[in-house]
């Protein structure tokens, strides 16, 4: 069955293999709340790479026993996080987070060309799967945080992380929409020609594993009554499980538009390096930090 709610996550991994989670700079008590419910309901096995003395006092103030992590003392945030990516690359952790430090360093030690988690010619992305309060099931939508200005070799890898991250959700046969401002094909307009593009990939089987149609508007994507007063018929309409965004403007605002005035949960994670890596603001909330631990968990198996 698809997962349609986030916390469903965290049943479906219950009784599976646990994966092990390297905490880069796990000096917070987000981080290591988050991690220790996660060793706590037995989906992870959870290893804290910072300043042992303040992960140590954090966990005291917490009241979370330090027997539920395996310590890895580096009080240095970036050799924190070069250490952190050592282990995954030891075969150690099957996935990273980010701890407190900021996403620039977190980055540069998965993308360092000698001893980082990306192999040639490959694209890291940021995937989010948001739980909205107004629709019946998870979306799951890309790039809000990486790529600027994504193009049509991104915005294929993106789709298909996409559509990856839907099968991990049980979703067999995800629908995938193009965003664009029309959904008439307008070839002067990027994000529609794009569209239209991979729309004929995903036709001719270059792009597998789901429905896709675009350019569509987000009206139709998301509300069914939107396309019929349109007089648009398509699988995606109405129904869609995936959104490719043309931009960061776009993914970025529908991201804090959803969390900010719509309370919507979410989960998120990039991709494209070895292993998922949790990417999650170091102001997100831990239940924030738990599901994406969950979806990059998920994603590992």
């Amino acid at each position: 069955m698809p997962i349609t709610k986030l916390e469903q996550m965290l049943d479906q991994l219950k009784g599976k293999s646990k994966k092990r989670l390297v905490a880069a700079f796990a000096n917070d008590s987000h981080t290591i709340c988050a991690v220790y419910n996660g060793v706590k309901i037995g989906i992870i096995d959870g290893i804290l790479v910072g300043d042992e003395k303040i992960i140590k006092e954090t966990c005291a103030r917490e009241n979370i026993p330090t027997s539920a992590f395996r310590i890895v003392n580096e009080p240095n945030e970036l050799k924190a996080a070069a250490l952190s990516v050592d282990l995954i690359n030891r075969g150690e952790g099957d996935f990273l987070m980010k701890g407190l430090l900021s996403t620039d360093k977190y980055m540069r030690a998965i993308l360092n060309k000698e001893c980082g988690l990306m192999n040639p010619g490959t694209v890291l992305s940021h995937v989010t799967v948001v739980e909205p309060k107004s629709y019946p099931k998870l979306l799951i939508v890309g790039d809000v945080a990486i790529i600027p200005l994504p193009d049509l070799n991104q915005k294929i890898a993106i789709a298909n992380y996409l559509i990856k991250t839907a099968h991990s959700l049980g979703i067999a046969k995800p629908k995938l929409g193009i965003l664009s401002a029309s959904e008439q094909t307008m070839p002067k307009l990027p994000s529609s020609a794009d569209a239209a593009i991979i729309c004929k990939m995903a036709e001719r089987g270059q792009i597998a594993g789901a429905i896709v149609d675009g350019p569509l508007g987000m009206d139709l994507m998301i509300d069914p009554e939107s396309a019929k007063i349109k007089g648009l018929k398509s699988e995606i309409c109405g129904d869609a499980d995936c959104i490719l965004f043309p931009n960061i403007e776009a993914g970025n605002t529908f991201y804090k538009t959803m969390t900010k005035l719509c309370g919507a949960e979410l989960g998120a994670i990039v991709m494209g390096a070895r292993v998922p890596a949790v990417l999650s603001s170091r102001g997100d909330s831990e239940q924030v930090k738990l599901y994406s631990i969950a979806l990059a968990a998920l994603g590992c198996n």
